[in-house]
């Protein structure tokens, strides 16, 4: 697999982590019927959290992208779905290499 499809699989891994821990979280506070989907998306979510931001870092670091780059690939991470969103962005613009350890430019 390249460095874009693993970004991507992250990407979407973490959506849907998300979506999985809203729907949890609508079940626990709102019928107030089980915490279960909270249970089980909290610590998956937590976890493809983590690993996205940490794809953002390495590919933002290994392809020198600028400080605000790099904070608008982070803060997707936050927003519910957003991750999908800037994985899409940042193909169209050339971001994101097949390879790592190469500038987006060289792969082009």
């Amino acid at each position: 697999m390249n460095a874009r499809t693993v970004f991507r699989t992250i990407a979407i891994a973490e959506a849907c982590s998300w979506a999985g821990l809203l729907i949890g979280m609508f079940f626990k506070y709102v019928p107030e019927t089980t915490e279960a989907g909270v249970q089980i998306f909290g610590p998956i979510h937590g976890a493809m959290f983590v690993l996205y931001c940490l794809g953002v870092l390495v590919i933002g670091f290994s392809q020198r992208w600028s400080m605000g780059r790099l904070v608008l690939g982070l803060f997707s991470s936050i927003p519910p779905l957003m991750t999908l969103w800037f994985d899409r962005y940042a193909e169209k613009r050339g971001w994101i290499p097949e390879r790592l350890g190469r500038s987006a430019t060289e792969s082009a």
